[in-house]
């Protein structure tokens, strides 16, 4: 335990000031007793055995008034309990993932640990390991397809985003590719965060498709606000279909549409790099390599959780004080009482003469 303001302990000798300067003071004041008579002395001794038991109540009264500004200096130098230092996050960056959900996410050319997977399925199952070793990175998630939104804001708690994107849907925005809209819409968020770490990752199978903005003067919006964009294209080269009951096999590019030139002018002029992802390793791999890019690397931090109790002093504080000023006027209370009780006393009394004549 330790006290956050220690230097209230000087306080503790101002009510003993206090009262040596007034007693000093009343000293010089008190004037000399003269007893003419016996009565008088009669009188005196009567008033010296009642200031007796006076000063023994006193005692008592100042005892319980000195413990009690004890227990308040106690709660106002605030004792705290300190417990075991619990490490912070290292500060990282401020990370947003760019994820397209048009209809071609729905494309099946993905084997995932000998399973067959959509685009869009792959791409959670990776993301959701990348996002376990961002640890310290504050991570946020839009979703594109007719147009951009924010599915979650930049936020510490990476579990809620990895959930999030795994109920995510193909199309669910959309069944086009607004690529430019996504690179603005992150803008937005990333230029409300501090300027040195800003990081967006845009993923996408397709070619700019719809929107309001084209990708390239997107890309130099975001340039000028210290955005780092990297570039994934999704989606193997070749891909085997079977037709006519299967007898007829033939294989086709399913990546086609994959505007590559455009996602490597996006990172170029943004100073970032432009990977392409034919399967689940691949993209896997990518992430492994954003992740050694970006560390997040830094001096560990701690903090030590603090507990105050200065409540516990405090609560003291204010009972003692109340039963001192309770004995102080237990005479006056009793006096209040006796009359009170007297009253109540007689006229039960009366009440019961009453019902005895009847």
């Amino acid at each position: 335990m330790i006290f956050a303001w220690p230097l209230v302990f000087l306080l503790l000798p101002l009510p003993w000031l206090i009262l040596r300067f007034q007693t000093s003071t009343e000293e010089q004041q008190q004037s000399p007793i003269y007893m003419p008579g016996a009565s008088q002395w009669e009188l005196t001794q009567g008033r010296v055995s009642s200031n007796a038991s006076q000063r023994v109540d006193s005692k008592w009264i100042m005892a319980l008034v000195m413990i009690s500004w004890l227990f308040f200096i106690v709660a106002l130098a605030r004792p705290q309990w300190i417990g075991e230092p619990i490490p912070l996050p290292a500060k990282g960056h401020d990370l947003l993932l760019a994820v397209d959900l048009s209809g071609s996410m729905d494309m099946e050319d993905m084997v995932y640990q000998n399973k067959r997977l959509n685009r869009l399925n792959t791409v959670k199952l990776v993301v959701r390991d990348f996002l376990k070793e961002r640890q310290g990175d504050r991570v946020g998630l839009v979703v594109f397809g007719d147009a951009a939104f924010i599915h979650t804001p930049i936020t510490r708690d990476l579990e809620s985003v990895s959930t999030l994107l795994m109920e995510a849907q193909v199309e669910m925005a959309g069944p086009n590719t607004a690529i430019g809209d996504a690179i603005i819409k992150s803008t937005e968020v990333l230029r409300k965060q501090p300027e040195d770490a800003r990081i967006m990752i845009l993923l996408t199978d397709g070619a700019n498709t719809a929107g309001e903005i084209q990708p390239l003067p997107a890309a130099e919006i975001a340039a000028k606000h210290g955005i780092k964009i990297y570039t994934i294209g999704i989606g193997a080269d070749s891909m085997t279909r079977s037709s006519l009951f299967g007898l007829l096999n033939n294989t086709v590019n399913p990546s086609k549409d994959l505007d590559e030139k455009t996602l490597k002018s996006i990172a170029e002029q943004t100073a970032g790099l432009y990977f392409r992802a034919k399967n689940p390793e691949q993209l896997e791999s990518i992430y492994q390599k954003i992740n050694a890019l970006e560390p997040i690397d830094q001096d560990e931090q701690f903090i030590h959780p603090v507990k105050e109790w200065f409540y516990w002093p405090l609560s003291l504080c204010f009972l003692l004080y109340f039963a001192a000023f309770s004995l102080k006027h237990f005479d006056q209370l009793t006096t209040w009482i006796g009359p009170f009780r007297s009253s109540t006393r007689s006229a039960t009394n009366q009440i019961d003469q009453k019902e005895g004549q009847m």
